[in-house]
């Protein structure tokens, strides 16, 4: 009895700092810090929350840009990778399948598909395309929307992210921000 009155004194005391100050405190300095962060980084459209820049989302319509494949079905509550090795037959076969479908809806897609148009990322939820893949789709959003390729190239580039810092990471476009940004553009 000598132990356990201190021991439960501090488990109290540790349970409280831990599992509630700790977390109100921390919770607290984001939402003053980095309140759009701190919400999940989401997007508003005339007051309706439409996404987050941070998840990809499924999209169907020809007149816009597709994200990268997703292993979890663009389900942000079952992020998955594939874990298939590249060389399986498996992986090959499921590679050249996508590769087909994409041709038949892009007709002018150039020879060398971009990879990140077929392959999902390691969460199955990345927003981002390289800007290359984003180009590769102007064929088609241009003769499904009327805008001119040379719009939508610009639209591209100017929604296009450098490296961070200069340093780490590869260009990127953000697509569900890309889509908002033609959707605007065709009204």
């Amino acid at each position: 009895m000598k132990m356990f009155l201190p021991a439960l004194r501090l488990s109290v005391v540790l349970m409280l700092v831990c599992g509630l100050l700790y977390p109100l405190v921390t919770t607290g300095v984001a939402q003053w810090l980095f309140p759009s962060q701190a919400n999940g980084s989401l997007i508003t459209q005339d007051g309706k929350i439409i996404g987050s820049s941070l998840l990809a989302q499924e999209v169907k319509s020809p007149g816009l840009f597709q994200p990268r494949a997703s292993n979890a079905n663009y389900d942000p509550t079952a992020s998955a990778g594939s874990n298939r090795a590249v060389a399986s037959p498996e992986y090959i076969a499921e590679m050249n399948q996508k590769m087909a479908a994409l041709r038949q809806g892009n007709p002018a897609l150039p020879h060398q598909i971009p990879a990140d148009l077929v392959t999902g990322s390691g969460s199955g939820l990345d927003p981002d395309l390289s800007p290359e893949a984003a180009e590769a789709q102007v064929a088609r959003i241009s003769q499904a929307t009327g805008l001119s390729e040379q719009q939508l190239t610009q639209l591209i580039q100017k929604h296009t992210q450098g490296r961070q810092l200069g340093l780490f990471g590869e260009p990127r476009v953000n697509v569900t921000e890309l889509n908002l940004a033609l959707i605007a553009e065709e009204k």
